[in-house]
């Protein structure tokens, strides 16, 4: 049996080869291309404007359903909601929807478990599975829309009046789930440029945001592609010795090496970078860590994002104290480090990544 086409894995371009291979015209490529980013059309019978013939013939030969939800929690709240995802070949990925005043903002998965092995992480605690290909990085964000937009119509229907669908069911996209982003590049990247695509679903590169641990040889080349995302970087630690234990692939690209990649980025797209620093009790905590962290820094447009830890099983590490955590902030903020102290929310729902996955293969071995 010939495997079908994953939609989604195709670049605009791609598509219209595939179309006008069958002897399409090229404009039905813009057609689909609508239906899949912007009416975020879940299967073929809704695409009203295509022919019935092309219709059938995509739901023979093509796919679009690269995943599947088949597990769900949602934080006490009810911002925080994580999803579990299971992949053609039985593969499983985490999601995670953020909800706030004035955005919804979708964590999404870059690949199966991680190679990167940082102490504290849950995700690298279970190695490497493979890479996402660029539909199923994809999916994840219009899954996500897609919940959003159904939830605003059945609103909408019970106040009788008519949903309002314009603008965006998911205001935001952080790849900050499973995976490095940087170690899976083209198809990372092939699916930020579909997000962005002014013709389809349209999300501006301030946007999106791209979190590595230090792949310098992605830094450089993301700053190279001329579309100005967000650039985030797990730093954990303010020298090398330390960060050698916590985010071993810092023996590969130490601290130098990387300051120098994150300033050209910064200059090259004129945006202020954002650093990562998990708070670990009484490992990267202190007031002298603070200070070295400041001196690290100095004169390079970024701001801090303190993240008291989020506990996983197999490590003994637990987050810093509040008053360590305040201790650590004014630090910062006294030798001039724009900081702030992310917000615990999925702490209920075991947001920090891998752990609803590596839960579930617990229970599968059991």
């Amino acid at each position: 049996m010939t495997e079908r086409i994953a939609l989604y894995d195709l670049s605009h371009a791609q598509m219209e080869d595939l179309l006008t291979g069958w002897g399409e015209p090229s404009f039905r490529a813009d057609q689909l291309w609508r239906w899949l980013y912007v009416s975020l059309a879940g299967d073929f019978s809704a695409m009203g404007n295509l022919p019935m013939q092309l219709r059938d013939r995509l739901a023979a030969e093509t796919d679009l359903q690269l995943l599947a939800p088949v597990a769900e929690q949602e934080s006490l709240t009810g911002q925080t909601r994580k999803v579990l995802f299971r992949l053609h070949d039985g593969n499983v990925i985490e999601s995670v929807l953020m909800e706030y005043e004035d955005r919804r903002t979708a964590c999404i998965s870059t690949q199966v478990g991680c190679a990167i092995g940082c102490l504290f992480c849950a995700t690298g605690q279970g190695g490497l599975a493979r890479n996402l290909s660029s539909g199923e990085i994809v999916a994840q964000v219009l899954y996500f829309a897609r919940q959003i937009q159904q939830s605003e119509i059945e609103w909408a229907n019970t106040l009788g009046i008519d949903a309002d669908l314009e603008g965006h069911a998911v205001t935001n996209v952080v790849l900050m789930g499973m995976g490095e982003p940087l170690a899976n590049y083209e198809a990372t990247w092939q699916a930020i440029e579909a997000l962005n695509d002014p013709d389809g679903f349209n999300l501006g590169a301030r946007r999106i945001t791209l979190s590595t641990v230090g792949l310098v040889p992605g830094i450089r080349r993301l700053a190279d592609e001329g579309l100005p995302i967000n650039l985030a970087v797990s730093l954990h630690a303010p020298h090398d010795e330390l960060r050698d234990q916590l985010v071993p692939v810092n023996r590969r690209y130490p601290l130098g090496e990387l300051l120098a990649a994150v300033r050209d980025y910064a200059e090259k797209t004129n945006r202020r970078v954002t650093f990562e620093y998990a708070l670990i009790s009484g490992v990267n905590d202190s007031v002298q860590n603070a200070q070295r962290l400041a001196a690290l820094l100095y004169g390079l447009p970024c701001h801090v994002n303190l993240i008291p830890l989020n506990p996983t099983p197999g490590t003994d590490l637990q987050p810093s104290s509040r008053e360590q955590v305040g201790a650590f902030q004014s630090a910062l903020a006294g030798a001039g480090i724009p900081t702030t102290v992310r917000l615990r929310r999925g702490i209920s729902i075991e947001a920090g990544c891998g752990q609803l996955r590596q839960r579930q293969i617990d229970i599968a071995t059991e």
